[in-house]
């Protein structure tokens, strides 16, 4: 709590401060000598060392009425139970019709606590919140909506329900002391933070780390605002950075997620879609999916956007799930029906993860209650993923598939630079991608791909605009594969090949489709295949002077209906 000199200083300042604005209102002379005044009173202020004690004592203290748990008989040990205390400070500042509740610099051990209404708890610098390692701390909480979490988790530490105007701030640390849960049944892990059907949240500036499960939880939430935390999250599995789940209006701006498991998640496991959700300036490490959208779809994902993400392989080695440099950068799954619609994700760079981007619409089919029908299959459309950048990726590859009974619909990739560790083989080329509509969606699905750059199936407008594909070691795949695809649309597009290796692009089942400005920087065998029931393919502008063939024909008819234009060709 401020000193009462501290206070009198602050009213000075102010006062003097709306002195000198006021003055700007007043005639000239009148203004410049009220200015002069408040001027001077300020600079002697600000050059004083009480002042500067103030500013630091200030800097990490709420406005608002607060209410320090140390009032309430916290004891900043690290052992004692401070739940009790804790509580009734939230609890007083509901009943005053709203507050700060205040956590001071010291380690306090605790178990559940309920936020209500119009309260902040506020963790200044230097503060630790930890939870408690016995689950008997942590009171079991059955939410009002259903959803498919029911089958995780029914504890946590920070729990909130029907609530509005609720905040986590400041500058301290909140420490689920995890590794007392490791590999212990969902139902005895206890996230950290879990708001339910909340309102105006706001999550500013805290770090987070060591939960026994995900790290925080947002369900059927609105107005939502995660802003510049840092989650380290490495102690045993299922550790989420972040889940956004059925919400609507959501911001998360200027964080790190550091996790073993998806570092930044939507899911949507209700019949209501994530939707109007921003995301920026992140950077992000996992060693499952750094962003990922899924696993659970029901009710799917709309109006999202994401841009100015930094993704690398976690710094911790050593994984619980997945790789240790991470299985993806960016996973967009339907697999649980839902519809996936007006996604845009730009300016990305990736170092180091295995697969860059894996889209997938699967027919998984499973209900978000164990009483209700399996879903319909779900609808994937209207994405926008450009100015990606990502070295240092593995030899898999990346995959777009859709079904045969739905195909995913309007895919655009843009100004994408990868470049894999390559080293794929003849076998690998001529590999059969399974279906799987019921597996798992996960990058590393179909293992190795028949392509080295793209694997894509089953999708009704595809474009691939000023795509640059390059591997480190010789690799024999072609750079991307087309299977049932109409109106597939490539422009300035370049990649590595070999003379014996498969041909650059495959084509099959495709129909209509227009190929521009492309080359190859090396020297290879075909540069186009067009197989099966290919249709209607036009070639135009391209540089193919290394190339020993255009393209290979497995018919006749296919080649009839082939067409090339002002195309660099090699000299006979």
């Amino acid at each position: 709590m401020l000193l009462p000199f501290q206070y009198a200083i602050y009213t000075d300042i102010y006062r003097f401060a709306e002195y000198y604005r006021n003055g700007l209102s007043l005639s000239q002379n009148s203004g410049t000598r009220r200015r002069t005044m408040a001027n001077g009173k300020i600079r002697s202020l600000v050059f004083s060392g009480l002042f500067l004690t103030s500013v630091l004592a200030f800097a990490d203290t709420p406005q608002k009425p607060y209410y320090d748990i140390l009032d309430y008989g916290a004891i900043a040990d690290g052992k004692t139970l401070n739940t009790q205390a804790i509580q009734s400070a939230i609890d007083d500042a509901a009943q005053a019709g709203g507050g700060v509740v205040l956590i001071p610099a010291g380690s306090f051990l605790s178990g559940s606590i309920f936020m209500k209404s119009h309260i902040t708890l506020h963790l200044q610098s230097g503060a630790a919140l930890l939870g408690s390692k016995d689950i008997v701390d942590y009171a079991a909480t059955i939410p009002q909506i259903r959803s498919y979490t029911d089958n995780y988790v029914k504890q946590s530490l920070i729990y909130g329900e029907n609530l509005e105007d609720v905040a986590i701030t400041g500058r301290g640390t909140i420490d689920g002391q995890g590794a007392a849960f490791r590999w212990k049944e969902y139902k005895n892990r206890p996230y950290i933070i879990r708001f339910i059907s909340c309102r105006q949240v706001l999550i500013e500036d805290i770090f987070l780390k060591n939960s026994p499960m995900w790290m925080q939880h947002y369900l059927a939430c609105e107005e939502v605002t995660v802003r510049g935390i840092r989650v380290v999250n490495h102690s045993t599995y299922n550790n989420d950075g972040i889940d956004i789940d059925s919400c609507r209006n959501v911001r998360i701006d200027d964080c790190s997620f550091d996790s073993d498991d998806d570092a930044l998640c939507l899911k949507s496991t209700t019949s209501r879609p994530c939707e109007d959700i921003a995301i920026a300036n992140c950077v992000l490490s996992s060693h499952c999916n750094a962003f990922k959208m899924g696993t659970e779809s029901n009710g799917g994902f709309t109006d999202i956007v994401v841009s100015n993400l930094s993704i690398h392989p976690p710094r911790d080695a050593n994984q619980d799930y997945g790789y240790a440099r991470g299985i993806s950068g960016i996973s967009l799954e339907i697999v649980d029906g839902g519809c996936l619609d007006r996604v845009s994700i730009t300016n990305i760079t990736m170092q180091g993860v295995s697969v860059p981007l894996f889209l997938r619409l699967g027919n998984r089919a499973r209900p978000y209650q164990a009483d209700m029908p399996k879903p319909a299959i779900g609808a994937f459309r209207n994405v926008s993923i450009s100015h990606v950048i990502a070295s240092g990726v593995s030899n898999i590859g990346c995959s777009i598939t859709g079904q045969p009974e739905q195909f995913m619909e309007n895919i655009a990739l843009q100004d994408i630079s990868l470049e894999f560790e390559g080293g794929g083989t003849r076998e690998n080329a001529g590999k059969t991608v399974a279906m799987k509509p019921q597996a798992y969606p996960e990058a590393t699905m179909f293992g190795a791909l028949p392509a080295y750059g793209f694997y894509c199936r089953y999708v009704k407008g595809l474009s691939f605009n000023n795509i640059q594909l390059r591997w480190k070691e010789n690799d024999f795949r072609s750079s991307v594969i087309c299977e049932n695809i109409n109106n597939l649309e490539i422009n300035g597009f370049s990649a590595d090949g070999l003379p014996a290796a498969a041909p650059i692009i495959l084509l099959r089942n495709v129909r209509n489709a227009f190929l521009r400005g492309c080359r190859s920087w090396k020297d290879i065998g075909a540069f186009l295949s067009l197989a099966q029931d290919t249709c209607e393919v036009t070639l135009m502008d391209s540089d193919l002077h290394r190339a020993a063939k255009i393209a290979e024909f497995q018919s006749p008819e296919i080649e009839k209906t082939f067409y090339q234009l002002n195309n660099r060709i090699k000299k006979e």
